[in-house]
This record gives C-alpha cells, sequence and structure tokens, in this order.
C-alpha cells in the first residue's frame, strides 16, 4: 500500500496577491476537478490562515492554505484542452499575450460549459505560473482578447478599463458587425444606459434602462448592403453585451443575435450561410504597464464572416 497523503501546507507568493482561492487552487492542485475544490472549500476542509473561507476570498501575499489529504494524478488529466482548437497567438511577451480567440469557444468554464479557453491555456502552457483574463469575449463573439501573466499587470489593466468604464477611453476595443437594416448615420454617438440581469423569459438579459449604469457606444458605418450595413462599433465603456444590446435599441440587430435580435432576421442570415453572431472584436490597443509602449493589434474578419458578405450582394455604399 502506498503512503497516506497528508495534509500541506501553501504560503502566498507576491504574485499571487489578490487572486481568488478557487483560481489559487485550480492551479495548484493541476487535475483535480473544480467541483472537488469547491466541496472541500465548502466542507471547511481548506483553510486560510487556520480560518474557513469561501471560494471568491481574495488572498493575501503570506497567507497560510491548509490542504487537506488528497490523492492526485500522477499525471494531470487533460480535460481541459479543448479539441482541435487552433489558438492564433497575435501578441505574447512575458506579462502578457494577445489571442484571436474563435467564435464558438467560451472564455472560461461555467454553467453547463466544462472548460473555456482559460482552462485550455492553462492545461497547455503549464510552464506559465499566472493566466488570467483581462477582459471577456461572448462565446460568439471572436477576436482580440487580453491575458495577463503576472498579478501585477492584471491590476494595471483593470485599472485602465476602470477608466473606460467612467468614459475615458484608455483600452480601446473596436469591433465589426453586420447590422440589421440601412445604419444612415455616417458616425452616430449611441449613450443608452444599461442594466445587467433583468429576467425576460426565464433568462438573465441586459435591457436600456433610464436607472442603468453608463454606456456609451460609436457607430460608424462601412459598407451598406440592400438590407444589412456592416459597422464598426467603439465601445467607450465596457459593459456586459454592450454592442449587442446598443445596436438593438438602436434599431439595427447585429445579425445571428439570438438573445437580442429578431427571430425572422435570423433565419434570413442563416438562409445564406450566417451560423453565429456576427460580431469580431478586430481592433484592441493599450499601453503595456510594464514596458509603457503602446500595444496595438489587429485581427481581420475570419472566413465564414467575409463568405457572409460576398452573399449580401452589391456594396451600396456611396463613394
Amino acid at each position: 500500500m502506498g503512503a497516506r497523503p497528508k495534509v500541506s501546507f501553501i504560503t502566498v507568493e507576491d504574485e499571487f496577491g489578490g487572486q481568488r482561492l478557487d483560481n489559487f487552487l485550480l492551479r495548484e492542485l493541476k487535475g483535480v476537478p473544480r467541483s472537488f475544490i469547491y466541496r472541500m472549500v465548502r466542507r471547511g476542509e481548506v483553510r486560510v490562515n487556520d480560518s474557513r473561507a469561501r471560494v471568491h476570498v481574495r488572498l493575501q501575499p503570506g497567507d497560510q492554505i491548509r490542504i487537506p489529504p488528497l490523492r492526485l494524478p500522477k499525471k494531470p488529466p487533460r480535460k481541459a484542452r479543448l479539441a482541435n482548437l487552433i489558438l492564433e497567438i497575435l501578441y505574447e511577451d512575458p506579462y502578457l499575450m494577445v489571442v484571436n480567440k474563435p467564435a464558438g469557444t467560451a472564455v472560461h468554464a461555467g454553467s453547463g460549459i466544462p472548460t473555456g479557453l482559460i482552462e485550455h491555456l492553462r492545461e497547455t502552457r503549464s510552464e506559465i505560473r499566472f493566466l488570467e483574463l483581462v477582459h471577456r469575449l461572448d462565446r460568439e463573439t471572436s477576436g482580440c482578447l487580453v491575458l495577463s501573466k503576472r498579478r501585477s499587470v492584471l491590476r494595471a489593466l483593470h485599472e485602465e478599463l476602470r477608466q473606460n468604464s467612467a468614459g475615458r477611453r484608455r483600452f480601446k476595443k473596436n469591433y465589426q458587425a453586420l447590422v440589421h437594416g440601412n445604419w444612415r448615420v455616417k458616425n452616430q454617438v449611441v449613450d443608452v444606459p444599461l442594466v445587467k440581469n433583468v429576467e425576460r423569459s426565464g433568462e438573465r438579459v441586459v435591457l436600456p434602462a433610464q436607472h442603468g449604469l453608463y454606456a456609451k457606444s460609436i457607430f460608424t458605418s462601412l459598407r451598406h448592403f440592400d438590407s444589412s450595413t456592416l459597422v464598426e462599433i467603439k465601445l467607450v465603456t465596457g459593459r456586459t453585451h454592450q454592442a449587442r444590446v446598443h445596436a438593438a435599441a438602436s434599431g439595427h440587430p447585429i445579425a445571428g443575435d439570438e438573445k437580442y435580435g429578431i427571430k425572422q432576421i435570423n433565419s434570413f442570415y442563416r438562409s445564406i450561410g450566417l451560423k453565429r453572431l456576427f460580431l469580431h472584436a478586430d481592433y484592441i490597443s493599450f499601453i503595456h504597464p510594464v514596458t509603457s509602449k503602446k500595444i496595438e493589434l489587429t485581427c481581420s474578419l475570419p472566413i465564414e464572416l467575409r463568405q457572409v458578405l460576398s452573399k449580401l450582394g452589391a456594396d451600396r455604399t456611396e463613394a
């Protein structure tokens, strides 16, 4: 018989100060299912400085984490990898990376989603000790996504994003979207406040509301077709589903949007080959927190979206 597993203690290093307990444990206990970790914490088997803690508690440098006896597999299972995922890395250095997220891939695991892009990268790039999402993209949205390799870099970029929420656009994110109808104004500001997690037909959505959070987007028409317009969307703030809700609130829902669009309109776009939300994060720029250099990256529309544009007919944009 092998030796019985023993209680172990881990000291939180400076680099991981501020990280959530669940994410810390997922990284330290590679191969242990998330559900098992949550159960250990809930039962009080994991202790922080000899006290019970919740999974969302933020750790501090020097904290002592008690890990109960458990048997770990000799090799971490490969369940976290997403089969056949080909991930384009747009930029990488010792501090951060920017990837071109494909549509249909969730950025992290969640309800009904066993694994996401961040779990996949932690598994396949195990030499990176710390890796966290700087921001998120919806599952059906493709394009530029920033991840941090340092806690200090994550904090700095989150501060840039908070400046965005206050209306100061320092962390710039632009999207291309195909919206239904003729967007007549060349450059249009949409500053409709938004409220999150409103129940509608049994699902949680984001809706326009006077009492909601300040939200501002700038829509620029790029190409006109008979029944659609290709637009650029500059997000001045960064609210959940902001581009999608602002487009719908303006009377021009994004093609393929099952949550905020119109069923009959989506049926038309499916008939010409659109199998996803036509929303792509094609541009991102920010100041590197360590080097102070401007990081400016673009990624072109995926081929499946370009094929949809080709099926819409002649470009009606005036010269």
